[in-house]
């Protein structure tokens, strides 16, 4: 319960694309908020982009226009479309589920998965 498992990292060229998929255990990711983070070497991690239940989006200032967040409610996944990619995106990215329980909000993380844009 709670695993998240990320795919699709890899290195690819500036101004390249690549596309991050998430699949969430069935009984967190219908009720959870899906969002992805990115922590770059020496760096604080950083929220992306957010997917609520119902499908509303919201993106960081850094990538919005470039970065598209989606969610297959059929394949409890959650994908990261990444156009226009840059070197500053570089980064482990993780996939996050978000939602309430008991007053509480809860958390589960996946293991990350490397996007290496070179220049």
């Amino acid at each position: 319960q709670g695993q998240l498992v990320e795919s699709g990292g890899g290195l690819v060229q500036a101004g390249g694309s690549l596309r991050l998929s998430c699949v969430a255990s069935g009984t967190i990711f219908s009720i959870s908020a899906m969002g992805w983070y990115r922590q770059a070497p020496g760096k604080q991690r950083e929220w992306v982009a957010t997917i609520t239940v119902r499908s509303l989006t919201n993106y960081a200032d850094s990538v919005k226009g470039r970065f598209t967040i989606s969610r297959d409610n059929a394949k409890n996944t959650v994908y990261l479309q990444m156009n226009s990619l840059k070197p500053e995106d570089t980064a482990v990215y993780y996939c996050n589920a978000k939602r309430r329980g008991g007053g509480l909000t809860i958390n589960n993380w996946g293991q990350g998965t490397q996007v290496t844009v070179s220049s």
